[in-house]
């Protein structure tokens, strides 16, 4: 891998986990100091590298400079360690002494408490999600932004105000207790579960599928599996989810990264390990009473990967999607059940059902209306699909309606 891809793909992977051990040594209190010493790291890869080459391994080349600017901050900052020096359990004189621990277990132990600590209830839920996707998961304001269907203003005043309360709750990183795990989690698994959503259905104008940022939300959803205090049912359905989605990766994009319909898709190309893996952790799931957004999304996903177009299967993910609606509902979910609805009673019943939403500020919703009306009324898909163009700033978004247009048009000249 050449240095020009390298140094981002690394910033990536270890950038996460650096900082996070930094944030459980430094606390809440200057988070800014831990991510200013990770990023001068990256400076440094990237002004060095250039100059000598790239190290024999790289990664362990950041941590070990990581390491280093952290002792040296804190050797050359003796009215920080000595006003903190309670807060990170070290005696002033020996901070340049102490071995900043970058094992995987602390990583691990590290990350796990830090986003337990960001999702504290002092902050409301959407703060809590916000403030993990920045700083455990590396999310910008303008990313988070596009999670939560909003503006990088609202985000960022959102972000500082729940820093602030964070600091003035004086909330520590720390391993949770089994009354903070009870009550955290919910909020823990749904910035988990918008990490994988913003790779799996990117918001970035030329990317369609950032795998990295899918597989970063399933390697921590991992954590909580592998945690016998955070194992529960509904993080298995979670992980499952993430299992039966991820399984189509190779089969979504073609070599030119635009996106391949389901219906368009090489099943060869599925990954039927992961589809095992999906099945192995709804089954674990369904132990107890509990019945989550993530059980039905996973219940959902899992007939995704019959490909056959039966009968059966869409009344079957039609009713899920009924169920999961009553749990929670999301325009997003209620967009998808009119297409089940298609599928399992006819266009015209749906159309009647996706036209009363009335997402007109949404692309998804208008490709999904011209996607109903081709073969009803072609005029009247074309129309739908023009206006999806115009509303959506991913190139492979557009490439998709463009082919979708042709399709229509060539129908309507037989």
């Amino acid at each position: 891998m050449k240095q020009t891809e390298l140094i981002p793909h690394l910033f990536r992977t270890e950038y996460r986990k650096i900082v996070s051990v930094l944030y459980k040594l430094f606390g809440i209190e200057h988070i800014e100091i831990a991510e200013d010493i990770v990023s001068d790291t990256f400076l440094s890869a990237s002004e060095l590298w250039g100059l000598k080459g790239l190290p024999e391994n790289p990664t362990a080349w950041l941590y070990t400079v990581a390491k280093n600017k952290t002792k040296d901050y804190l050797k050359h900052h003796s009215i920080f360690t000595q006003k903190i020096s309670k807060e990170i359990k070290y005696a002033a004189p020996t901070f340049h002494e102490i071995e900043i621990d970058l094992s995987t277990k602390n990583i691990n132990d590290s990350q796990l408490a830090m986003i337990f600590a960001v999702c504290n209830p002092c902050n409301p839920a959407e703060v809590q999600i916000g403030l993990a996707l920045n700083l455990l998961c590396g999310f910008g304001a303008v990313e988070i932004a596009n999670a939560f269907l909003t503006n990088k203003e609202v985000i960022y005043k959102r972000l500082q105000r729940g820093k602030e309360k964070l600091r003035s709750a004086k909330i520590k990183i720390e391993q949770p207790g089994l009354h903070e795990i009870d009550e955290r989690l919910p909020a823990v698994l749904l910035t988990l579960y918008l990490l994988f959503n913003e790779g799996y259905y990117s918001s970035n104008q030329d990317v369609s599928l950032r795998k990295d940022l899918c597989l970063e939300a399933m390697r921590l959803t991992y954590l909580l599996i592998e945690n016998d205090h955070t194992n529960k049912p509904a993080v298995n359905a979670l992980f499952s989810l993430m299992c039966f989605h991820s399984s189509r990766f190779e089969a979504r994009i073609n070599e030119d990264g635009d996106n391949i319909l389901y219906e368009d898709q090489d099943t060869n190309l599925w990954n039927k390990e992961l589809v095992e893996r999906g099945e192995y952790y709804l089954n674990l799931s369904s132990k107890g009473d509990e019945l989550s957004k993530y059980h039905l999304e996973a219940a959902i996903a899992y007939w995704h990967t019959h490909k056959e177009d039966t009968g059966q299967k869409w009344e079957n993910i039609l009713q899920l999607y009924n169920q999961l609606l009553l749990i929670e509902y999301s325009p997003i979910a209620a967009l998808n059940r009119t297409f089940a609805l298609a599928k399992a009673n006819g266009k015209m019943e749906a159309i009647a059902e996706a036209e009363k939403l009335n997402l007109t500020g949404n692309h998804l919703y208008y490709t999904l209306l011209g996607n109903l009306y081709t073969d009803v009324d072609n005029e009247k898909a074309l129309q739908h699909y023009q206006k999806a163009s115009t509303l959506t700033s991913s190139h492979a978004d557009k490439t998709t309606i463009e082919k979708n247009m042709k399709r229509v048009r060539a129908m309507a000249a037989l």
